[in-house]
């Protein structure tokens, strides 16, 4: 199992992780990354400046994947964490405290203050982590991510 950054030819595999959790969580599919266009070509949507994401791949095989980027070109100085998901077989390994270090590590060298994220209420288990990684509740969402099933939203100072 290795992490590194992203690659053309991960598009579909990532995709295909990212929709399966929703399909095998019951999840909502509309108003989250889901539907999301950025899903269909994450290498593509990671190339801008102060952009990245990582996956978790074993053998050729990913299994999961995070990334970060700004939330609003008009405040560069926060970035949201973005579509953190594994897949079931690599769950519970420490792999999301891995993601969320590295990714966390990257937001602050690229001059990033804060981190904001947004997840589904159902995801207690995520929300558990980000509270332990010093994210707090915010009662109201930042920026225009397009995620209105997202009824949590988080931030951290970094």
């Amino acid at each position: 199992m290795r992490i590194r950054e992203i690659q053309f030819n991960d598009n579909s595999q990532i995709e295909s992780v990212i929709k399966s959790i929703f399909r095998e969580l019951q999840l909502p599919l509309t108003g989250t990354v889901y539907e999301d266009v950025e899903t269909t070509q994450m290498f593509e949507s990671y190339q801008e400046e102060k952009a990245v994401y990582f996956v978790v791949e074993d053998e050729g095989e990913v299994k999961g994947g995070s990334g970060i980027k700004v939330l609003d070109p008009k405040d560069a100085s926060i970035c949201e964490l973005q579509k953190m998901y594994l897949s079931h077989e690599i769950r519970g390994k420490g792999y999301s405290k891995q993601l969320l270090d590295i990714c966390l590590d990257a937001a602050k060298s690229m001059g990033y203050k804060q981190c904001y994220l947004e997840t589904l209420t159902e995801l207690k288990t995520a929300q558990k982590l980000y509270k332990q990684y010093g994210f707090e509740y915010l009662e109201t969402s930042m920026g225009n991510t397009g995620h209105s099933s997202c009824g949590v939203r988080m931030i951290k100072t970094l």
